[in-house]
């Protein structure tokens, strides 16, 4: 396969969803030209639906009781409160399942309930439920009630096992149920697994959304004299952007609140990591995104994802900056693994030694840590548009991979019709993991170039550039900057805008920022605009004029606030 490198290659097909827009003064809203139309390609074009994505509300949450089995979930909780019973919490180790548990350890503590949590070890016991876990958390905790966060609702046989035990389990999650049915189990409470005669209008929360759902209804039922769940939004807002779940509807509610709450965060944990983070208010999703979410993730990625846990629980600020740097440390040692292996997937790529690759990318390797297959995975296949799975195997064979899809191929399928060469494998469409014998990885890599090719057009493997609207440089003033804000949190289901801007020129020769990045002042007839282009030295620069798809980014600068234009791809104006 030819490699495309960087966020660009000459094959990008650049799609514009409006036309041009032009710049009249002129608007349906109070809003420029350029919002409107952003607006409208997300179907929000009514004064109504303008006032509800730009300025939600908490005060328009829905009853929390909507919630498949949250009152007998509710009922269970209270009455181990109100018996004494020991509860078990236990979780994920990613940033979903421990943010997900100091959310509910907290909410439970208020309580005064006997509450204790338990992280599986990603190496020796792997995600949700297994025997091995319960194992060791009953041994160490010995619980009447276990509340299984952000896993469970597949776990059958393990919940039966429990039972068998003489324990009882809630499970609060969002992962999709089994064919084989649901566990038996007090109260399931997953938007996904809805029951008879009710809805999945919740769908898009992630974990720690269901238990901020579950806390809403128990303080509903029970309030608790001085305990304000608004003052935990911001715990809910960084599992939820972590997760990369649909930020809308009760999503974007909380955290567009949560993130306002981080700027005054009454969580030890969290004001450690920002710091250490070089992060400050007003903070957006991408600071969650790029800068507390690796850092907390990174120890669950390496060994056990205690550290990040005893983080978020932490109330002695000088612990919790100990804590914070102790994450650092790891999350750049996460660093240096994957780029270890990304280079060296890369470089297998380029050399040929990756098998066939023309369709689809598996590549496996003994060296590789299996906590950060999943980034190299995403990366590889950014990088070539490619579903591309990353396999780190182990001493007896036994490869786990992570896989990572492009639009239009559905990982799940390819599990599913693949699983002959697997041992297990599921997900979802677009991320998903498998367990694979080494004897079999070319078997499977064959399957996926197969599938592939049998399922697709050659146009369905070029990349694709989505851009919003057109904007003149003469546009980019401060009051768009004023709206533009006002559009975010950006994620799934609401990305950031990109917006194209045609026929400039360069005011003068490129500066290259720390070897890969460029900066450079763009000009359009008589308006000029600072740029800067991340990772734009892998790319070669066509001769100007351009055309710059770009999105626009806020300045600060010795307290002087200007727009800048965040490039994502250049190409030779069109004639």
């Amino acid at each position: 396969m030819s490699a495309q490198t960087g966020s660009e290659t000459t094959q990008t097909h650049w799609i514009i969803k409006t036309p041009v827009i032009a710049d009249t003064g002129d608007s349906c809203s109070d809003f420029s030209p350029v919002i409107d139309a952003i607006l409208a390609n997300r179907n929000i074009a009514s004064p109504a639906e303008y006032d509800s994505f730009l300025d939600p509300k908490l005060a328009d949450l829905a009853d929390p009781f909507e919630m498949p089995d949250m009152a007998a979930a509710v009922e269970r909780v209270f009455a181990a409160a109100d018996r004494g019973e020991k509860v078990a919490l236990y979780g994920d180790y990613d940033v979903d399942g421990v943010t997900s548990l100091t959310l509910l350890k907290t909410v439970l503590d208020a309580y005064n309930v006997v509450v204790g949590t338990f992280l599986p070890h990603r190496i020796d016991e792997g995600y949700g439920l297994s025997i091995e876990g319960l194992q060791r958390c009953l041994a160490e905790q010995s619980p009447a009630l276990l509340i299984a966060v952000d896993c469970g609702t597949t776990s059958i046989d393990e919940i039966t096992w429990l039972r068998e035990q003489g324990v009882e389990t809630v499970i609060l999650d969002h992962h999709e149920p089994s064919p084989d049915g649901l566990p038996d189990c007090c109260a399931l409470v997953n938007p996904k697994a809805p029951g008879p005669g009710l809805s999945s209008r919740f769908d898009y929360l992630c974990s720690a959304g269901v238990v901020f759902k579950l806390a809403h209804a128990m303080l509903k039922e029970r309030p608790v004299n001085g305990f304000n769940l608004r003052d935990y939004l911001d715990i809910v807002a960084v599992g939820t952007i972590a997760d990369i779940v649909p930020l809308k509807e009760e999503n974007r509610i909380l955290v567009r609140r949560g993130l306002l709450e981080l700027a005054h965060t009454h969580n030890a944990g969290l004001a450690a990591l920002a710091e250490i983070a070089g992060i400050d208010p007003p903070y957006g999703a991408q600071d969650i995104s790029f800068r507390i979410s690796p850092r907390l993730n990174a120890a669950g990625r390496l060994d056990t994802a205690t550290a990040a846990l005893d983080l978020m629980l932490c109330e002695n600020p000088k612990h919790a900056r100990e804590l914070a740097a102790r994450l650092d440390k790891q999350n750049q040692q996460r660093q240096e693994l994957e780029h270890k292996a990304s280079g060296e997937a890369l470089e297998a790529i380029e050399k040929g030694k990756a098998g066939e690759c023309g369709h689809g990318i598996v590549i496996a390797d003994r060296d590789w840590h299996p906590g950060v297959v999943g980034i190299v995975a995403s990366r590889i296949s950014r990088k070539f548009h490619r579903p591309t799975f990353i396999i780190s195997i182990d001493e007896t064979g036994v490869g786990k991979g992570s896989g990572r899809s492009i639009e239009g191929i559905s990982l799940v399928d390819v599990i599913n019709s693949g699983r002959p060469h697997l041992l297990s494998g599921g997900g979802h469409g677009m991320a998903a993991g498998i367990s694979i014998h080494e004897d079999n990885i070319d078997s499977f890599r064959n399957h996926l170039n197969d599938y592939v090719r049998n399922t697709t057009t050659p146009d369905d493997l070029v990349p694709r550039l989505h851009i919003d609207t057109e904007c003149s440089l003469k546009q980019l003033r401060l009051q768009i900057l004023e709206h533009y804000q006002q559009l975010e949190p950006f994620g799934a289901a609401n990305p950031e805008p990109v917006l194209l801007a045609r026929n400039v020129n360069l005011t003068s020769e490129p500066r290259i920022l720390k070897d890969k990045h460029y900066r450079f002042t763009l000009q359009q007839g008589n308006a000029v605009c600072d740029a800067i282009y991340f990772n734009g030295v892998e790319n070669k620069l066509p001769p100007p004029p351009w055309d710059v798809a770009f999105a626009i980014m806020r300045n600060d600068f010795r307290g002087r606030v200007s727009l800048q234009m965040n490039v994502r791809a250049i190409r030779a104006t069109e004639k």
